[in-house]
């Protein structure tokens, strides 16, 4: 089943291998702009079924991870446009993730204070700029709470970027709804503590995630919108939240007459909780539009999902910033390139080493 067709936003996919959204920091600046290299790297990889493309940010103070690429200028625009041409001239097709970090940023990074549903500090690190001019790990800033019209610019932003986006030809978006992000921060008790429609109950901790994809759907289409949760992984990694997998079923009752193109559930990172067959069966129950799952995924156990019925797309991560040949190296059972210590350091910027010279298996 790994190597069938899929359909999908008017389309269909060449198998249902797909490359997760990775954060690679490798723009130009000034402006944070998609370049050439960025589309030798999707271009390289364009076999799989379906790229989806690095977490990119709608605003600038959506932004928590600098050279991530933007999506919210002509220039990013135009940027882009090279990537979708080159994966398009190779068959393949490409959403974009649409990203808001929300509280998991710095002043620094965001050019303002983070914004988040409470005022309420992300113990954690980001990558953003040091005092000797280079970039590293930085800690996160304390956010504000976000007033209602900031709640009503931040939809408006996340519209314009899915529009954005279809002009600079991408096939869908993926919303981030997952790994302590704004989306996320505000479905979790432990990162929303409002007491006004937008807090304190499981309906109201969903309303700002809903209006953002409902608004989306009538911008660009809902079979062009996708959203990743991950209900199973710590917010940030790290803090669990007690009732974040009822919030989550309650989420995919209301988006399931929406017909979306794909819910996509990431898993094993960070601190989490194994996924049991009894819960991918609720899952499946309660929704039974596509679904997609990524988290250290094997060719086995990604066939063996599909084959349970319990998902429809399986997708990868690290194996593809080593083996831009994924698809064929899983059809003709070849060893894959091992993500090591080397390859790690590599991971966010830099230039072409270790990012598009992973040669294809010869």
């Amino acid at each position: 089943m790994l190597f069938s067709e899929f359909p999908m936003a008017s389309g269909t996919l060449a198998n249902r291998i797909v490359m997760a959204p990775m954060t690679r920091s490798r723009t130009t600046q000034p402006g944070d702009v998609p370049n050439d290299l960025m589309a030798n790297y999707y271009q390289q990889r364009a076999s799989a079924g379906l790229i989806i493309a690095e977490g990119t940010p709608i605003s600038a103070v959506a932004r928590g991870y600098s050279l991530t690429p933007g999506i919210y200028s002509q220039q990013h625009i135009e940027g882009w446009k090279k990537t979708t041409t080159a994966v398009h001239k190779q068959g393949g097709k490409i959403f974009l993730q649409l990203w808001h970090v929300g509280r998991r940023s710095h002043t620094d990074i965001a050019g303002q204070q983070p914004v988040a549903p409470s005022a309420i500090k992300q113990p954690d690190q980001v990558y953003g700029p040091l005092a000797d001019g280079s970039f590293g790990m930085v800690e996160t800033s304390i956010p504000r709470a976000m007033t209602i019209e900031d709640i009503e610019q931040t939809t408006a932003d996340f519209v314009q970027a899915a529009r954005n986006a279809i002009e600079a030809g991408f096939d869908g978006v993926e919303l981030h709804g997952a790994h302590g992000y704004l989306l996320d921060q505000f479905m979790r008790s432990v990162s929303n503590q409002r007491q006004d429609e937008y807090g304190n109950s499981q309906q109201n901790r969903l309303r700002f995630p809903l209006e953002v994809i409902n608004a989306v759907n009538d911008a660009i289409g809902a079979d062009k919108v996708a959203i990743r949760l991950s209900p199973l992984v710590g917010e940030g990694f790290k803090e669990v939240d007690s009732d974040i997998i009822e919030v989550t079923e309650l989420l995919l009752k209301q988006l399931a007459p929406m017909k979306l193109a794909y819910v996509h559930f990431s898993e094993n990172i960070g601190d989490y909780t194994e996924a049991t067959d009894s819960f991918r069966q609720k899952i499946r129950d309660i929704y039974p539009n596509p679904i997609m799952v990524a988290g250290k995924l094997t060719q086995q156990s990604a066939q063996a999902l599909l084959e349970k019925g319990y998902v429809d797309l399986v997708a990868f991560g690290t194996p593809y910033v080593t083996n831009p040949d994924l698809v064929q190296r899983f059809k003709q059972n070849m060893a894959l390139t091992e993500f090591d210590a080397d390859a790690r350091l590599t991971l966010y910027g830099g230039d072409a080493e270790g990012y598009t010279d992973y040669a294809a298996h010869t």
